[in-house]
């Protein structure tokens, strides 16, 4: 079985996030960029479903610029066999996303699908979602358990819910979107960085794949959260139990 997965660039977790001063959205140049925490889990989960014995082939998918190859380059030296790359110079959403997807599926025939719930930039969690409409593949989103049954040709996905967890038994292929506690991303080492210069890595454009991309979003500004006031030391309940009903008007 070959497993898809997909993986995102986007500005790394630790950076501190600052908006352009025309307000079009953040800035990302000269600023450190890294795979997105969530893909990271999900090609994990692909790693080690390979590493069981399931899957014969873990391919990773990255779509944008061409520094998308720096984050490919780092799926294949965590593990991945080779990487496709869908060059595209202008955003891409959600919505095109699955459609670039959708026909690198029918291309590839992958027996399953993993993504991250969502990328930490735009926070959409709307792309697994949107690819399993397109193939009309069973979906589980939020896994934080995935047990793969080759015997019934199916996935029992425990995904987190407000509730607790619930329990999912989807036929493959399917698709799957990962969530935190899914597992724990291996780092790459420095032999499997080196190997991975060596590791194919096939060039798309959304044209050769017959998709048209279109603009279905307008992001129309972005503005940083309102900086919080600083606190206020209080000398006993009783001025506490004032501000509160007051000024802060709660009770």
């Amino acid at each position: 079985m070959k497993i898809m997965v997909a993986i995102k660039r986007v500005v790394d977790y630790a950076v501190k996030i600052r908006v352009k001063p025309d307000k079009s959205g953040v800035e990302t140049q000269n600023v450190k960029m890294s795979m997105n925490p969530f893909c990271e889990i999900a090609l994990e989960e692909a790693l080690r479903i390979k590493e069981s014995g399931i899957a014969s082939e873990v391919v990773a998918v990255s779509m944008g610029p061409s520094h998308c190859i720096d984050t490919i380059r780092t799926g294949l030296a965590m593990g991945a066999d080779r990487g496709i790359h869908v060059e595209y110079l202008n955003a891409l959403y959600p919505l095109s996303v699955a459609k670039l997807l959708k026909a690198l599926v029918d291309v590839e025939k992958p027996g399953l699908l993993i993504l991250g719930k969502q990328a930490i930039d735009d926070d959409c969690n709307q792309t697994g979602q949107m690819i399993a409409g397109l193939l009309k593949w069973p979906q589980g989103t939020f896994a934080s358990k995935v047990v793969l049954d080759m015997e019934k040709q199916s996935a029992i996905v425990d995904r987190e819910v407000d509730g607790g967890i619930e329990t999912l038994c989807l036929d493959l292929p399917a698709v799957i979107t990962t969530d935190l506690r899914l597992n724990q991303p291996r780092y790459a080492t420095l032999p499997n960085i080196m190997k991975a210069k060596s590791k194919a890595i096939k060039k798309y454009t959304p044209q050769d794949l017959n998709v048209d991309i279109r603009r279905d979003l307008e992001v129309v500004h972005v503005t940083e959260p309102p900086k919080r006031k600083a606190g206020v030391m209080l000398s006993s309940v009783n001025e506490l139990i004032d501000k509160l009903k007051n000024e802060a008007r709660i009770i």
